[in-house]
């Protein structure tokens, strides 16, 4: 599956498992930002292993750099699906990555993807 190719029903019934397959990384979320699902390629890119980063507040105890109005703060929004170019910076050396952040109206799951240039 391709990055921009998903919506947020498709990503909803994808298993872990299939989350591991994709070729960008995932971050899966609660409404408050707890990690539900973070994918293998997410972890490589980010050096964060799953178990370091399930059930932790994704914006403040994973990726503070993405605690903004430019992230974060978006989540906040009832319903969107926005791309965004951003630079990850907190743990490593500025990296420019692609981000997708998707809300549905259902509030189950909110999803970041991360496109690693």
């Amino acid at each position: 599956m391709l990055f921009d190719n998903l919506n947020v029903s498709m990503l909803d019934q994808l298993s872990d498992q299939d989350l591991d397959l994709l070729e960008f990384g995932v971050v899966a979320m609660d409404i408050e930002g707890k990690v539900l699902a973070y994918n293998t390629t997410e972890s490589r890119y980010s050096g964060l292993s799953p178990d370091r980063v399930l059930g932790r507040h994704f914006f403040t105890q994973v990726a503070p750099c993405t605690n903004n109005q430019i992230v974060a703060k978006r989540f906040n929004e009832q319903e969107f699906d926005v791309t965004i170019d951003y630079t990850f910076a907190l743990r490593m050396k500025p990296i420019p990555v692609k981000l997708r952040m998707i809300r549905g109206a259902d509030l189950k799951r909110m999803y970041l993807l991360v496109e690693w240039r």
